[in-house]
Parts: C-alpha cells; structure tokens; sequence
C-alpha cells in the first residue's frame, strides 16, 4: 500500500503559522486522490494521514500493517507498572506469540485463538487468554482493528476453584505452633488470626500494631525480596486483632532491637522458603497433621473461622483486601454453617416486640407524582 504524502500548505493561517495537509491516491497511480488540510502541525497531519491509511487499508481487506509482536511491544513500551507484574505479562504474552507473533492483527481468527487456548496448562489458561485479551483491547482502541479476536467468540472461563485446605481448629494450631516452638510458633498464630498473606505479615513493622485500637495496619508487602509500599493511603488496611493475635504478640519479648515484627535470626526479613523446609514441614507430620497444609493456608483458615463465627463477607472483604467475588468464589462455601447463623440473626429479630423496633421514615420514600395539572410549578 502507498504511504500517502504531508506537505506544507501555501497559505498561512490568521496569525501567520504554517498550515499543513496530506493526500493519498485510493487505489494506486492513477487513481483518484484524496487531500485534506487545516491542520495546524506536520504531526497532526501526519496522524490523520495514518488514520485515513489505515481505514482505507482495512476496507481493502489487508488492514494494519502491524504484527502481534510489534504490538505487544509497543504496548510493553508504555505499559506502567512494577517490573514483576510486567515479567509475568511477558511470560503470558509470549505463550501467544510462540503461536501468533509473526501475524498482522487484521488476520487474527477467534476460532483460531479459541483452539490455541485449549493448548495451555489449564493452570495458566485463563490468564494466558487474559493478557492477550488485554493487548488486542488496546490495538481496538488505538483503531488498528475493529473488535477484539480473543473476546468475540472466545470463551474464558476461569480455571476451577481448587479445593482449599484450612487448619481444622485452634486447638490443631496450637499444637502446631508448640511444635515450631517460641520463634515461629506465634507468626504461625499471628497469621491464622489476622489472614495476612505471608508478603503482608513477613513486612509488619511494630509501629504496624496499634494494641489500643485492636488493630494492625498493612502497610506494604515483602514480594520476590523486594518491600512494596501500598500504592495509595487508602489501600492500607486495617485489619482487627482478636485475642489469639494479640497473645502471640505477647509471646514475641519486647527487648528485641529490630523494626520487624517478625524478623529472622539475624534480624533481617523472615526467611519463608528456608522456614518451610526446615520447620513448617517437620512440625506438621510431628503433629499428626495430613494432609500437609500450606503456610497460605493460614489465611484461608482466617477465612473460614471468619464466616463460620458470623463476619459479614463484605466486611472480610475489607480485612483480607481481597474483592466480594473473591471471597464467595474461593472461600464462601467453607461456611457450612452460614445459613444456620443467618436463621439465627432473623428468629431473634422476627421474636422482637413491635414496641422495639425502628418504624421506617416515610420521608426517604420516593413518591410517584400522581398527576400534572397546568398550574404546577417548579417551587418546592
């Protein structure tokens, strides 16, 4: 396809700048020719000449010139995020350039992209079509394509919930945290009690906990061996320390001279995969626990203790910053006796006297207009 033409107008505009204009012919030599103008820089000319190219490509049948690859990189290029969250996006993104990578975007087929999902590990399938979802939206809004080929047509479920292993009592915890001794039997209470990630409470500074108001603060995340803050004031949570929590605390000794809450040996930051090796695993078999249990399933222990003693999702939500859907998704039917205690709530109001409850304020209930009449007004 020809590439058009910018070129600088003769007349000038009302304060003397230059004025700038592109043409292109429709269909080669000889072929009508197209030229607009007004614009007041060769960028902008430039630019719409693309866009005009571009159109006129896709009504041909050959569309961008660009390849998946291109965008993939010019999109990295002004994606802003942290350096690990764009490793992995290039880890995902490169499952679909191994497969598409040398194709023009206009040549991208929905049953195509729907028979190369289908070749993924199931574990990394949806995010794999996720991120390349991702990509091709932005080719859309940037107008190299029309409609996105790995949304229309493709479906993408996400990957089964796998089945979720919390510890079965605190009495089984105890045991644990016996078993793992002064050191690191109260990280492992601590965790249980508050649902803390392993990044969020290996991070806890002591100025974290606010004993007085019952609660820490997570303020950043150990991820990858890099500390990172809370993007904004209003991500840091506040999360309630019920008695076990604070009784680990106190389990800690206040001489200590590092920051940390809960530093390793040398004072550093908590050492989870040396700490998985050498005690997690050992004092669970001592203990009698099977099936193993991972150190992340001391939050979904959090979370299921958490429903089971009544605590709204929503308000777990908040506590364990994790979304609604997230919640009822993954941890929701961990509350085998979340309908009993809901009975429970609506017998006892049912079985309160009329004498003590709130009459509702009709002044918060809109009222439907029952008519105009000619005369009405505008006042209140």
């Amino acid at each position: 396809m020809q590439q058009g033409q910018v070129f600088e107008l003769k007349k000038r505009a009302v304060d003397g700048s230059p004025v700038w204009a592109y043409r292109y012919r429709t269909d080669g030599p000889g072929s009508r020719r197209l030229q607009r103008g007004g614009f007041s820089s060769e960028r902008d000319a430039a630019e719409a000449l693309g866009r005009a190219l571009e159109l006129l490509r896709r009504q041909k049948g050959v569309g961008s010139t660009l390849t998946l690859k291109e965008l993939v990189e010019e999109y990295l290029a002004q994606y802003d995020a942290e350096p690990e969250t764009i490793d992995k996006l290039c880890w995902l993104l490169a499952k679909a350039l191994r497969a598409f990578g040398g194709r023009r975007l206009p040549e991208l087929r929905s049953q195509e992209i729907a028979a190369w999902r289908m070749t993924i590990s199931p574990g990394h399938r949806f995010e794999a079509t996720q991120a390349l979802r991702q990509v091709l939206a932005r080719a859309v809004v940037w107008g190299m394509i029309d409609s996105n080929p790995a949304k229309q047509g493709v479906d993408n479920p996400q990957r089964r919930r796998t089945e979720k292993r919390p510890f079965e009592s605190w009495a089984q915890l105890d045991e644990l945290a016996g078993r793992l001794g002064p050191r690191y039997g109260p990280p492992v209470l601590f965790a249980a009690a508050t649902g803390l990630r392993p990044g969020e409470w290996m991070a806890l500074e002591q100025r974290d906990v606010d004993r007085q108001t019952r609660v820490v603060y997570v303020r950043r995340a150990l991820r990858n061996g890099r500390v990172k803050s809370t993007k904004t004031d209003g991500s840091i949570r506040a999360v309630p320390l019920q008695a076990i929590a604070l009784a680990a605390l106190d389990q800690l000794g206040a001489d200590r001279e590092s920051q940390l809450l809960f530093p390793s040996p040398r004072g550093g930051y908590f050492d989870l995969h040396n700490f998985r090796n050498r005690y997690w695993k050992p004092a669970q078999i001592a203990a009698g626990i099977v099936p193993l249990r991972r150190v992340y399933d001391l939050r979904h222990t959090f979370a299921t203790f958490a429903l089971r003693a009544g605590i709204s999702t929503f308000d777990l939500s908040r506590y364990m910053g994790a979304s609604l859907t997230m919640i009822d998704r993954h941890y929701g039917h961990l509350a085998r006796d979340g309908r009993e205690h809901a009975i429970g709530l609506l017998d006892g109001y049912a079985d309160i006297k009329a004498a003590d409850v709130q009459a509702l304020d009709v002044r918060w209930t809109p009222q439907l207009p029952v008519g105009a009449g000619q005369d009405n007004g505008n006042g209140a």
